[in-house]
């Protein structure tokens, strides 16, 4: 299906498209961490990637990736118009993320990699928790 809009208006329209902050993904887990008491978090600061909530004390980052813009194996639709642009920015936007997790892990940080799609649902929402959880208190999985 073709575009409803010009080139120079589609490219406004991406323009004001915001990296961080939009419901679906970091105010949905905000509100999960609020409702778990899970505290000791940090937002965006500038490490490796930008990740979006960072726990210091535990050296663990969080990242809200996007289905379509992290290339989501399982949610992934590349529009039909301009394919190679889209699949060649979805491919650096993965590649970019690969290497922010090599870099924090070689400085000693755990990542942990939540999905949009993993905030919609109950059970998807207490899977992704209990990953953070686990990540927070890597020694409890000994027990």
């Amino acid at each position: 299906m073709a575009d409803t809009f010009s080139r120079r208006e589609r490219s406004r329209i991406m323009a004001r498209v915001l990296g961080r902050g939009n419901l679906s993904t970091e105010q949905r887990f905000l509100r999960l961490l609020r409702e778990a008491r899970i505290t000791g978090w940090r937002r965006h600061l500038p490490l490796p990637g930008n990740p979006d909530f960072v726990f210091r004390e535990f050296r663990v980052v969080v990242f809200l990736d996007g289905c379509f813009w992290h290339g989501c194996p399982r949610h992934l639709r590349l529009p039909a118009d301009n394919r190679a642009y889209w699949s060649g920015k979805i491919g650096r936007n993965r590649r970019r993320d690969r290497r922010a997790a090599r870099e924090l892990k070689a400085r000693g940080w755990r990542v942990v990699r939540v999905w949009e799609h993993a905030l919609r649902n109950a059970a998807a929402r207490k899977r992704a928790l209990a990953r953070v959880r686990r990540a927070l208190c890597p020694e409890s999985m000994a027990r």
